[in-house]
């Protein structure tokens, strides 16, 4: 800018004025004056700026183009606050990136304003941008602005970088900090790299040929032919990321030429290709995770999970940019919000207060087999040990004697209510009589489950036992929404059992009797978690089956295409097992299946499961003589 640029400039000049002087036959000093006063007139020359008006990058520009030297260089940080503000830039630089040609605006010509005369020749272009994904992709104008720009040109003549996290491999302490701050290490290697480009500013350098060769050309239109492959490989529905990976080797042989000149080639060389190469192919995974930037929907939910409070649509619309509009609108976006969330692991529930309405959002995490939470003690009500046991070694404490434990965990080891903590991973149901063990498993065969028998187990004839359930995700809930979610569970489950057992605080005791395993699939909570979606609908579907008790209610929602058969023979196995005769089997079998969506033929039934059913009975009956 001091030494190189005015040189330049200057012989420039002189050859202008000579060239004009020859052909207006003029004197070639005055040409020069005339020249030099032009150049003077267009003001200094910055070396990088971070906005621009048109008028101002044509006037930068015809100065440059006086001297035959330099470059516009735009460089704006925080490009979400600064994006909308430069439009007017941004259009002219997309003109005179390729080829470093724009044309000329048109301006009035006065005796304080003289239009110049125009000079063809071309304006190397550079443009860094730099800002944070939160300002940028902020779901709002912004946003909209910035994805037009790239499908107007911008995607296919950048080279991009994103990252959502910045992530720290080593955490120095302060006094490695200071060290390094005071051995001004950091502040070397810059003085160094400075050196080193400050270098590459020599007039030897100026307009430097840098050549490419047979063979970096021919890998360099391989190159070429894989990016097109790819780009005609990609959907019409594409289209930016089409012209991108069409146009991506152009900018690979850019940024070889740009290596070669740092490197002081003579030409571009396979490294200097390969590392382009690689440097356009991680741009292009950049330029794929913006484009698969999460919707508007997705950040509303990730958002009313993440903010850990409950929040009103008022602190929506103040927190949220794009959430705004109509009611309607917004409770569209709030509705996709809460079905991606049903798919993404994460759970909005709603309730009402005084008329307004309360979001509260959470981040559900899988539960994790080897690690079910739980407290135990040999007290009722004290010195509760929590600890994270492995589901297949739960029997151990199940089945210790004179053992007391709850599926949470409470503070300073005494169990109440108000002590539990939030967060559990397994159900466990009570049963009191009303269904066998056996009944009980074959209703539960589907579900992964812990079966123990407790002490007054037998008695009277009846089965007494517990069943433990691992859930599939790991759950948070306040006592109210605990007993709320205990009591879906209770609606749910095909047979009767203890519905006074749903506090976080309710304690088991162990007892060594039976205990047996079963595999199969963990118990999907989200449909009984209270004041969610799901929940809603499961809520809507009880009601429209109230006519129907529970097990017949357990059989038709677990009854669908390709399964009929095999529910119904287990529906009249259960009957059968129930003691029922087989005049009642047959009876609540058809009247069953007449229940179904897409029933079974009435024929088909009695010649294939009550056939089944009646051997049953039959051996039934002559077991009970036996």
């Amino acid at each position: 800018m001091e030494e190189v640029f005015p040189v330049l400039a200057e012989h420039n000049l002189i050859s202008m004025a000579n060239s004009r002087a020859n052909r207006n036959a003029t004197d070639p000093d005055e040409e020069l004056q005339k020249l030099q006063r032009e150049f003077s007139l267009q003001g200094e020359l910055p070396f990088a700026f971070n906005s621009a008006t048109g008028a101002a990058i044509q006037q930068v520009r015809h100065k440059l183009l006086m001297a035959n030297a330099g470059s516009l260089n735009l460089e704006i940080d925080e490009i979400g606050n600064n994006l909308l503000g430069n439009q007017e830039a941004f259009s002219k630089f997309l003109e005179l990136y390729d080829k470093g040609k724009i044309k000329n605006g048109l301006t009035k010509n006065t005796a304080e304003n003289t239009r110049v005369k125009e000079i063809n020749g071309i304006t190397p272009t550079n443009m860094m941008l730099f800002g944070t994904p939160d300002k940028l992709l902020n779901g709002d104008k912004i946003e909209a602005e910035f994805y037009s720009m790239l499908e107007t040109g911008y995607a296919r003549r950048c080279l991009f970088g994103f990252t959502r996290k910045k992530i720290k491999k080593y955490q120095p302490t302060p006094a490695e900090i200071y060290d390094k701050a005071a051995a001004g290490t950091a502040a070397h290697t810059l003085d160094a790299v400075a050196h080193q480009f400050a270098q590459l500013a020599d007039l030897k350098n100026f307009n430097r040929v840098i050549k490419v060769s047979r063979d970096v050309n021919i890998e360099w239109i391989g190159y070429r032919v894989h990016c097109e492959q790819l780009a005609e490989a990609l959907g019409s529905h594409q289209e930016m990321k089409k012209m991108e990976t069409q146009h991506r080797y152009w900018k690979a042989m850019k940024l070889a030429g740009a290596y070669a000149f740092v490197d002081g080639s003579p030409e571009v060389t396979m490294d200097h290709l390969y590392n382009a190469i690689a440097v356009a192919e991680e741009s292009a995974k950049a330029f794929d995770m913006l484009l698969s930037r999460d919707g508007p929907y997705v950040k509303l939910a990730r958002y009313v999970a993440d903010v850990g409070r409950e929040v009103t649509h008022v602190d929506l619309m103040e927190a949220l940019p794009f959430y705004k509009g109509s009611t309607g609108q917004k409770q569209d976006m709030l509705n996709l919000a809460i079905t991606w969330g049903y798919k993404n692991n994460v759970i909005i529930k709603k309730s009402f207060v005084d008329g307004i309405e309360f979001l509260r959002g959470e981040s559900l995490k899988e539960a994790d087999l080897s690690k079910m939470i739980l407290s135990y003690s040999d007290h009722e009500a004290f010195n509760y040990k929590y600890e994270e046991a492995p589901f297949d070694k739960l029997h151990q404490l199940t089945q210790a004697q004179g053992m007391h434990w709850i599926s949470h965990q409470v503070k300073g080891g005494h169990r109440t209510e108000d002590t539990a903590v939030p967060g559990f991973n397994m159900i466990v149901v009570d049963v009191d009589g009303g269904v066998s063990l056996d009944t009980a498993k074959l209703l539960l065969k589907d579900y992964k489950a812990l079966y123990y028998t407790t002490k007054r187990h037998g008695q009277n004839g009846v089965d007494r036992f517990r069943i433990v359930l691992p859930t599939n995700y790991t759950l948070k809930l306040d006592a109210q929404d605990f007993k709320e979610f205990m009591s879906n569970v209770y609606e749910w489950l095909p047979f009767e059992v203890d519905d006074s057992t749903g506090q976080r605080s309710r304690k088991w005791l162990s007892h060594n009797g039976h205990h047996e395993y079963t595999e199969g699939k963990l118990i999907d909570v989200l449909p009984f978690i209270p004041k969610t979606r799901m929940n809603e609908q499961h809520q809507a579907k009880v009601l429209e089956q109230q006519n129907l008790n529970n097990l017949e209610r357990w059989f038709i929602n677990n009854t669908g295409d390709g399964n009929r058969n095999k529910q119904l023979h287990r529906y009249a196995m259960l009957l059968v097992d129930a003691g029922q005769s087989l005049d009642q089997v047959q009876t609540n079998v058809l009247a069953l299946n007449n229940k179904l969506p897409d029933k079974l033929a009435e024929q088909e039934l009695l010649s294939t499961i009550l056939v089944s059913a009646a051997k049953a009975v039959q051996k039934r009956e002559l077991n009970h003589v036996a």
